[in-house]
């Protein structure tokens, strides 16, 4: 039963520490992209894409105001893409790309037309500062910037 109790512990440790890690270090960002394009463009919405780092206490704030409260509707009208940059060693051409300078701050973002054309960036660390934002904040951000995604 104390076997049984410790890989339990282990696993909730795990879980946890999963739980507070949004981005996925491990993730191909250009297919995540394309696969959220795809979808759409079958689902005539816009794509919603984040530039992040788990090591980012703005980063984790977005990302729960994203999953909870009224910031939660975004997913009902985005599809989201999370894409990790890291310590800025990664997916930084992927930002570049779409016209979003990652050194003004992160979390950063662009919305993206079914079409892949970019409607929205970030372009002055607009949501660096998420943590003081807070969840009303931030929705009030988004809903600005749906309001633009037409």
């Amino acid at each position: 039963m104390k076997r049984f109790a410790g890989f339990a512990a282990i696993f909730l440790s795990f879980a946890v520490l999963a739980a507070d890690m949004p981005y996925d270090e491990a993730a191909d960002a250009k297919a995540d992209i394309r696969a959220a394009l795809a979808d759409a463009r079958m689902a005539n919405v816009p794509v919603l894409v984040v530039f992040g780092a788990n090591w980012c206490g703005d980063c984790k704030m977005l990302d729960r105001a994203l999953k909870s409260g009224k910031s939660a509707e975004l997913a009902r009208d985005f599809r989201i893409v999370k894409v990790d940059v890291a310590r800025f060693t990664k997916n930084v051409d992927v930002a570049e790309g779409y016209g979003v300078p990652l050194k003004k701050g992160i979390p950063a973002a662009v919305v993206l037309g079914p079409d892949g054309t970019v409607r929205y960036a970030t372009r002055a660390g607009e949501l660096a500062d998420a943590r003081k934002m807070g969840e009303d904040g931030i929705y009030e951000f988004f809903r600005e910037v749906a309001a633009k995604k037409g």
